[in-house]
């Protein structure tokens, strides 16, 4: 268990119908509002892929909401990897992947 004063790290791969339904702009919405670092881009394959960086309950909260995502998303699938924090710092959207 980690100490919730720690900041964690989460590579997260989204599948399902997660592009053309502006996954990445709700999710850069809302990790903006919680106060998450980190980015979002679609990936060629056709999942979205996303880093979430900061306090263990925000970053949770994240992995949370990608199980629905945008309002138009039908997500099939969230697969969850643990990493080092990196100091991000802000969170945006790239475009490439």
């Amino acid at each position: 268990m980690r100490d919730s004063d720690d900041s964690v790290r989460v590579r997260v791969h989204v599948s399902g119908d997660v592009q053309g339904v502006a996954y990445r702009a709700n999710t850069e919405e809302t990790a903006t509002k919680r106060g998450v670092n980190g980015w979002v881009r679609n990936r060629d394959d056709g999942r979205v892929e996303a880093v979430f960086e900061g306090d263990p309950r925000s970053v949770e909260s994240m992995i949370g909401w990608c199980h629905t995502g945008s309002p138009r998303a039908t997500v099939e699938r969230v697969e969850v990897t643990y990493e080092e924090p990196q100091g991000a710092d802000g969170f945006r959207v790239r475009w490439s992947g």
